[in-house]
Formats: C-alpha cells, structure tokens, sequence
C-alpha cells in the first residue's frame, strides 16, 4: 500500500490534550521528526486534525 511521510513542524506545547495524544499516536515526539504512515482515511483524518503541527513530506 501506498505510505505518507509527516513531519511535526510546531510544538505541542500551549495545545490541548487529544491534539498532544494525536501526535503520540502519528509517532512524533520531536520537532523535525519524520514518521512514515500507512496512508489511510484513519490516518489522513489524525494529520487534519494536527494540520497545524505537522506537514506532508514527499
């Protein structure tokens, strides 16, 4: 299957909880952290809900 690249971008600190847990969840602890995903609606919908924490990387 095909696979996506996220990257945090932003601090999690200042955020709520569920956002923190959502990036825990992606595998990202560090900014500048790259984590390779199995590209799935399940997936895609945790990178909207923390758009403004990570990005796509090709």
């Amino acid at each position: 299957m095909a696979t996506i690249k996220v990257k945090q971008i932003k601090s999690k600190i200042g955020y709520p909880v569920d956002q923190k847990r959502t990036l825990e969840a992606l595998g990202l602890r560090k900014i500048g952290q790259v984590v390779e995903k199995e590209d799935s609606p399940a997936i895609r919908g945790m990178v909207r809900k923390v758009h403004h924490l990570v990005t796509i990387v090709d």
